[in-house]
This record gives C-alpha cells, sequence and structure tokens, in this order.
C-alpha cells in the first residue's frame, strides 16, 4: 500500500468516510520496502490504494512525487522487473503517468480503471467528475503511446435512477473499449452515503437482469481476449508449481493465469511461453525459453 482514502466522494461509496482524506506514503519509505522485496526474490510488485493514481508522496526534497515518478524509481531497482498499480481514478491519469506507460518497461501492458457507467446522467448521479467521452479520450491516450495496453474496469447496474437508456448507454461504453476483464456488481446502498437516500431506486429483478446481460457481454470480451493469446509469445513470470505433476504456474503481463510443464528450479523467474490454448479462466502453454530479457 503506498496510498490510502479518496477524496472523491462518489456517492455510493464509504471509503471517504471510513479511510479519510488522501494520504500517501515517502517515497523514501516505498522505496526500502521495494528494496527488501526484491532482495528476497520478489520480482514484480503492485502498488496499492484507495486511488493510487492520486500518489503524492513526499520527494525528500520538500516536493510531492507523483506515480509516475515513483514508478520511474522502482523501475530503476535492479532485479524488480515488473510494476503494477491499482486501483485508479480517470480524473487522476495525468500525462506523466500516459507517458510512463510509453517510458517506464517495467509497467506492465495492463491497466484497472474503474468506470463504474457509461451513462454520462448517471455519472453525474455518481459524483465522479468526468464524462464517458473523457474516458474513452483517456483510453485512447493510453493506447496511443501503448497499443498492446489491455484494460480492466469496475461496473455498477441499478443506480439510483438508472435508466434503460442509461444501461444501454454502458453497455455501448463496453462494446466501444473492450475489456480483457471487468468487475461488475448491482448497486447496494451503503448507510451514510448520498446515494442510499435518493429516489428512483431501482428495482432487484430488474438490477438482475441489467447484470446478467452485462456480465455476458464482458465475458465475451474477455473470452475474445483470452483466445488472441493462442499463437502469440509471452513472457510469464512463475510463481509455483501447477496442479498436475510437473506442470508450473504463472502470469502473463496481462495478469492471466498460464499452465506449462516445465522444471521446479524455474519458479520465480521470468520465462518465455508459447500460448497453445485457451481455457475457462486461464492459459496453457509450452515452455520454449527458460530465460527471458529483463524489462
Amino acid at each position: 500500500t503506498i496510498q490510502e482514502g479518496c477524496d472523491k466522494f462518489c456517492s455510493f461509496c464509504v471509503v471517504p468516510y471510513t479511510r479519510g482524506a488522501e494520504t500517501s506514503r515517502p517515497v523514501a519509505s516505498v522505496l526500502a520496502e521495494a528494496r527488501r522485496m526484491v532482495a528476497s526474490g520478489v520480482r514484480e510488485i503492485t502498488l496499492l490504494g484507495q486511488n493510487v493514481n492520486a500518489y503524492h508522496g513526499d520527494d525528500g526534497n520538500g516536493g510531492s512525487a507523483t506515480l509516475a515518478g515513483l514508478a520511474a524509481d522502482l523501475a530503476a531497482i535492479p532485479g524488480l522487473d515488473r510494476i503494477r498499480y491499482m486501483t485508479s481514478h480517470p480524473r487522476d491519469v495525468d500525462q506523466s503517468l500516459i507517458d510512463a506507460h510509453q517510458d517506464n518497461a517495467a509497467l506492465m501492458p495492463f491497466l484497472h480503471l474503474p468506470v463504474q457507467s457509461g451513462s454520462d446522467k448517471i455519472l453525474k448521479a455518481m459524483n465522479r467528475g468526468h464524462t464517458s467521452d473523457e474516458y474513452r479520450e483517456t483510453v485512447r491516450r493510453l493506447r496511443e503511446v501503448r497499443p498492446d495496453l489491455a484494460l480492466s474496469s469496475d461496473f455498477i447496474v441499478g443506480h439510483p435512477g438508472e435508466s434503460e437508456e442509461d444501461f444501454e448507454a454502458t453497455m455501448q461504453l463496453i462494446r466501444d473499449i473492450g475489456f480483457a476483464m471487468a468487475y461488475s456488481f448491482k448497486y447496494s446502498p451503503r448507510p451514510g452515503t448520498p446515494a442510499a437516500g435518493q429516489p428512483l431506486q431501482v428495482a432487484e429483478d430488474i438490477k438482475d437482469r441489467r447484470l446478467a446481460e452485462m456480465q455476458a457481454l464482458l465475458r465475451e470480451q474477455q473470452d475474445a481476449f483470452n483466445a488472441d493469446m493462442v499463437g502469440t509469445t509471452q513472457d510469464i513470470l512463475i510463481t509455483g508449481k501447477g496442479r498436475k505433476p510437473g506442470q508450473l504456474s504463472g502470469r502473463s503481463p496481462y495478469l492471466q493465469p498460464v499452465h506449462f510443464e516445465g522444471p521446479e528450479t524455474l519458479i520465480g523467474s521470468i520465462v518465455k511461453v508459447a500460448i497453445t490454448e485457451r481455457l475457462t479462466n486461464s492459459l496453457g502453454g509450452t515452455l520454449i525459453r527458460e530465460t527471458a530479457p529483463a524489462c
């Protein structure tokens, strides 16, 4: 964790009330922990925060560092090959962070960027502070500098006041963007949040139907993304033994679980794997090289 709290006050969320205002750890503290982790064999770290791209930690020189600056400092640590971060807010994706996805090879090409809704009316009711087209433009700029970037997101169906037209706007945004994976939920009132007391609460059976339709579309996109991996070669960070004898398990740059045969001595290393099949929730492959170039 490098950042806690949130200043955004989305209408459905309790985080600002339970976690308080946005605070960030000093750069020196994060770097020291990362160096200890790398010394113990860690090859990949994920920077966590309720709104991690609002990071503004003390840089040790009387100023504040950005998430992009922190990621650059982390990438300079020998042996740290992969950096991820979550969860992000679209309003805090600044140009320095977009540039980092082009310039910092350690930043993995997989970004969790919650949007919650594709309806401008509902985004306003949620107090998200951006429109659906502004989200599309942020994604466009990211993909312009990193064409292989894949996205995941969060969606809420049935926020108070959501009409069929609003729901369809969200479905259209999903079709327009294309997501490698996503988390989707029915709106559930949180006591003390503005949305909990709003009129026009959506009936549960309508929320159930909308969620099922959305999850079917998101699953279709996820399956298509995973199917597109078949026939490619990926750098896989081996995290441990697989379920079958002689099998290893690891993660692709896109965080997909990948299973293949190989010696246990490779655990903890990054190897080249030819992806040969798409399984229900993972990929299968064949080890083709026992070392992969460092990022």
